[in-house]
């Protein structure tokens, strides 16, 4: 189903520039210092990670104190820190000088989580690509509505196409349900974010299991 080398993710970028932004969302990777930071994080991350990886597990949103500050799913400061999990498995990331949040919460489930999995990691990507927030403060995280799962659906199943990706995995019911009505059949497995940080576990250290 392809490879991974840069030109693959080419539509990839393309259709992630495509995705509305309204006021109260931000586009990650912007062509600003910030941006284009944040789009070198993700370059590696899937040049890395996703050129070995067969399964997706594909959360909701960008949070503000993860992926917002790094570019990466499931990355905060800490995780890319120089001994943190995300660098050790993706090699060096670049930060802000200046990390508007230290760590994320779920960013710390999931790669504890994934020290104990066996074989190539999973490659991670949220349905909505955009960092959505509370009008008016940036420094929040926000449910995506409807209409902004629908238009970021087709640039995660673009990655999952680019990547050669057998299995995606919905990390929460929002995923699962924008895959089901593109008529992608996905399991769906615990969001660690609001006490969910044990069956999230659980759940995926049987996934492992299975796959071996």
């Amino acid at each position: 189903m392809g490879d991974t080398a840069d030109d693959t993710l080419d539509e990839f970028f393309a259709r992630l520039a495509t995705v509305p932004a309204p006021s109260d969302a931000e586009f990650l990777y912007a062509d600003d210092d910030a941006g284009r930071m944040r789009a070198r994080n993700l370059r590696r991350y899937l040049d890395g990670v996703g050129r070995s990886a067969s399964i997706m597990l594909l959360g909701e949103a960008p949070g503000w104190r993860g992926m917002t500050v790094t570019g990466v799913p499931f990355v905060s400061a800490r995780e890319a820190a120089p001994d943190g999990p995300a660098t050790r498995a993706i090699g060096p990331l670049e930060l802000p000088e200046h990390p508007q949040a230290p760590w994320e919460a779920s960013s710390r489930v999931v790669w504890a989580a994934l020290a104990s999995w066996e074989g190539p990691l999973p490659v991670t990507w949220p349905i909505y690509p955009h960092h959505p927030f509370v009008a008016g403060d940036a420094l929040t995280n926000r449910t995506p509505r409807p209409p902004e799962v629908r238009a970021g659906t087709a640039v995660a199943l673009e990655l999952v196409r680019a990547l050669g990706i057998e299995t995606v995995v919905a990390v929460g019911r929002k995923a699962q349900g924008a895959l089901a009505a593109e008529g992608v059949a996905a399991q769906a497995i615990r969001h660690p974010a609001q006490g969910g940080a044990r069956l999230f576990t659980e759940q995926l250290a049987e996934l492992g299991r299975s796959r071996r």
